[in-house]
């Protein structure tokens, strides 16, 4: 099975000129600022992931790439190569989502990491695909009472109807974490709502964003999902303190992968959690992995 990242660094200056053309405004680059994490990412992958076949990273420019990224282990993915062109450029994750079943040389089976979701202890295919399944926790809700829930009923609705199936007061949130994927039953999903899913393609998240639970909901609508949560721990630093997080990194008991959000969170700590969580990371990957120069 392969691997698939996205990521973004805020510091780009070719990036920023990028969204300053596009959007017309100056990014807000704490949203898309790096913790410097994004190499255990790769250290995790290696050493408690290594059943897995091709690793890609997908970025909207070559100028994106970290200049510590062996090309030789990592295969770059720009937009332009998944992305129908008249949709760029994109700033917007839940709409980069939509095309990242169309990776040249993707496998069938697949796991897309965000830059955030580390694996912290030793694991195996089953974890991720039981018997050629995806595997994930699903929560079911009825009121969407934040943008991201609003996302993932606009996602349920556009699953089922993909599906064949009608739209129902409840819809599903997968779990928080990385997803497993299945690259035909994506481009299955997609082909079926091709016009609808490009209309919620838009360069900042809108009213009108899904998110890759879409894929995730299709598999769960079409039978091709077990419902058994992925064993992970999901931390927001707007939420939790790092000292949770790092007690986790330290010692993750029967958690295997660890996603961290910094959130929208002071300065202040949002530099100590920073220091706090490298520091840990250091501890347990003390080693550069092949993935890096």
């Amino acid at each position: 099975m392969d691997i698939v990242i996205t990521y973004v660094d805020g510091n780009d200056p070719l990036w920023q000129e990028d969204f300053r053309k596009a959007i017309g405004a100056e990014a807000i680059v704490k949203r898309y600022r790096d913790m410097g994490t994004f190499p255990y990412l790769f250290r995790g992958l290696e050493k408690y992931m290594p059943f897995t076949d091709n690793v890609f990273l997908v970025v909207s420019r070559e100028s994106q790439v970290p200049s510590w990224i062996n090309r030789d282990r990592v295969k770059v993915v720009t937009h332009a190569e998944i992305v129908p062109p008249e949709k760029l450029p994109l700033f917007n994750s839940c709409a980069i989502e939509q095309f990242l079943h169309r990776i040249p040389g993707l496998g069938e089976q697949f796991i897309y990491f965000n830059d955030d979701c580390f694996p912290v202890a030793p694991l195996a295919p089953e974890d991720f695909f039981p018997g050629g399944k995806v595997r994930t926790g699903f929560g079911r809700h009825i009121l969407p009472l934040i943008e991201f829930k609003k996302q993932c009923l606009r996602s349920d609705r556009l699953a089922r109807k993909a599906a064949g199936k009608r739209a129902c007061l409840i819809f599903v949130r997968p779990q928080h974490t990385c997803t497993p994927m299945l690259r035909s039953a994506s481009a299955e999903a997609y082909a079926k709502v091709e016009k609808e899913l490009l209309a919620t393609v838009t360069p900042l998240r809108s009213g009108a964003s899904v998110n890759q639970y879409f894929y995730t909901d299709y598999c769960l609508f079409t039978g091709r999902a077990v419902i058994d949560r992925l064993p992970s721990k999901y931390f927001s630093l707007g939420f939790s303190e790092p000292e949770k997080a790092v007690a986790l990194i330290d010692d993750p008991g029967k958690m295997k992968l660890i996603c961290i959000n910094d959130a929208k969170i002071p300065e202040e700590k949002y530099e100590r959690s920073r220091g706090m969580i490298l520091e840990a990371f250091g501890r347990r990957f003390p080693d550069k992995s092949g993935f890096e120069l």
